[in-house]
């Protein structure tokens, strides 16, 4: 029923929104979202834009709040942790138990991040946390592991090891999973040697006398500390853990990722992932204004129409072979027409790629290499039958060669660039989708038109 009450109250917050120039009544809004769990509130607001997310968070009371932001989607808690004033962050922060407290505040703003671990009020523990996570890159399994959880020594008995977790603050959520360990003090600073995993559930239906390393499993799957996220998720999801280990360099335990942590990162990114897919910046395409859209789009046109303006001066520089061989501006738009369509269709399939994340450097390698032998299969095919009815037209055979010989080398470039122009959008930070037709059809167009009409000079003698 949980998801039939969460839609309704989406569609109880939508009306409240539908004119994007003002702002929602706050007495309306706080009245809609009055006695709503968080939970709820949280799954509504990962349907809605980052600005009404905002909007709807300074509605929240105080208790919600935190627990909405405990358990949104990061990326989303990111957006308002920098709206956020660090005074109001810090009241927030306060309610948490140490491992969201944690979590929270190592993505957050690095000035707020500076005054947490300054504050003398902060909690010890979170504190302790944080500085740690912040020593490994974001993304990583460092970055969000948590140290807290329960460490049991070789040669503990089973009683007291449950003794050890009923002496836990039962406000701080720890994992369930135990870590049997042994000190190393040969190092410095002293590091932990993992030797073993065992659950709650397990110490519980163990002989009280027996030893923990009588009773935990031995092989234990662990993750570095330099591996990703995504690694981390593919592990975690595979063995069905509660927790998954992290190690450093030397193979000593560093921390823990608890699942829940985990799952909220991996479902934010099949969010986006599907997102993407079924065109959600089309949608948001449709609520800009004809003015916000004009915006975003002209500029991407401007540059075409100077590279076309390439292509304009390269057909008025040839004109003395176009008014002596007439015939030639015939193939002109058949040229242009056939390499666009070559562009548009690596254009699309690139930005596919690109939406299901495939954007490292190898895989975009691989994608031109392959779009550029698929295009010049495709080239020499198109020019040999275009080719072969410009000769029957004019008939003359140099003149096939031409047209064939410019489509070719049209359509290649059409092919290679529809690929790797959306590739350089995507790094650059631009949207793939906007620039990649717009310029590819500009560039096959210059080089199409420059190599038909300087084949032509060259074999004007043949075919005029």
């Amino acid at each position: 029923m949980e998801e039939v009450q969460w839609k309704e109250l989406l569609n109880r917050l939508q009306p409240l929104f539908k004119n994007p120039k003002e702002e929602p009544d706050f007495d309306t809004l706080c009245e809609t979202l009055k006695n709503e769990p968080a939970a709820r509130i949280a799954l509504v607001m990962e349907e809605l834009t980052p600005e009404q997310n905002i909007t709807i968070f300074s509605a929240l009371e105080e208790p919600v709040a935190t627990e909405v932001l405990s358990i949104l989607d990061p990326e989303r808690s990111k957006t308002l942790l920098k709206k956020l004033h660090p005074e109001e962050l810090a009241m927030l922060v306060e309610k948490l138990e140490p491992r969201q407290a944690a979590s929270l505040v190592a993505e957050a703003p690095r000035k707020y991040v500076q005054k947490f671990l300054k504050d003398d009020q902060a909690n010890i523990s979170a504190v302790h946390d944080v500085k740690y996570r912040l020593g490994f890159r974001k993304g990583s399994a460092g970055r969000l592991m948590t140290t807290q959880y329960v460490k049991l020594y070789k040669g503990t008995k089973v009683e007291d090891a449950l003794g050890v977790v009923r002496n836990t603050d039962k406000n701080v959520d720890i994992p369930e999973d135990l870590y049997i360990v042994e000190r190393d003090t040969s190092v410095k600073p002293m590091r932990y040697k993992l030797h073993g995993v065992v659950s709650i559930r397990d110490l519980l239906m163990a002989n009280p006398q027996a030893l923990v390393e009588e009773v935990m499993a031995t092989d234990v799957v662990s993750v570095s500390v330099n591996s990703s996220e995504e690694d981390a998720a593919a592990l975690i999801s595979k063995y069905k853990f509660m927790t998954l280990p992290v190690v450093d360099d030397e193979g000593y335990l560093a921390g823990v990722i608890p699942s829940d942590d985990l799952m909220q990162i991996v479902v934010a990114k099949l969010r986006r992932q599907y997102a993407k897919a079924v065109g959600t910046d089309a949608e948001a395409m449709e609520k800009l204004s004809p003015l916000q859209a004009a915006k975003l789009r002209v500029p991407w046109l401007l540059g075409t129409m100077i590279i076309e303006l390439g292509a304009g001066m390269v057909i008025s520089h040839f004109d003395g072979i176009l008014q002596k061989v007439i015939l030639l501006a015939s193939f002109l738009p058949v040229i242009s027409a056939i390499s666009g369509n070559v562009g548009l269709q690596a254009a699309a399939i690139t930005v596919r790629a690109i939406d299901n994340g495939n954007t490292k450097a190898k895989s975009v390698w691989a994608s031109l290499r392959k779009e550029a032998a698929t295009s010049l299969l495709m080239a020499l095919v198109c020019g040999l039958v275009l080719g072969t009815i410009g000769g029957i037209w004019a008939k003359h055979f140099p003149f096939g060669l031409v047209i064939g010989g410019a489509l070719t080398c049209s359509m290649l470039t059409a092919g290679v660039m529809g690929t790797v122009i959306p590739a350089l959008s995507k790094k650059l930070g631009f949207d793939p989708a906007t620039t990649a037709g717009p310029f590819e059809t500009a560039f096959q167009d210059v080089v199409g038109f420059s190599v038909f009409l300087w084949l032509a000079t060259v074999l004007q003698d043949w075919i005029s």
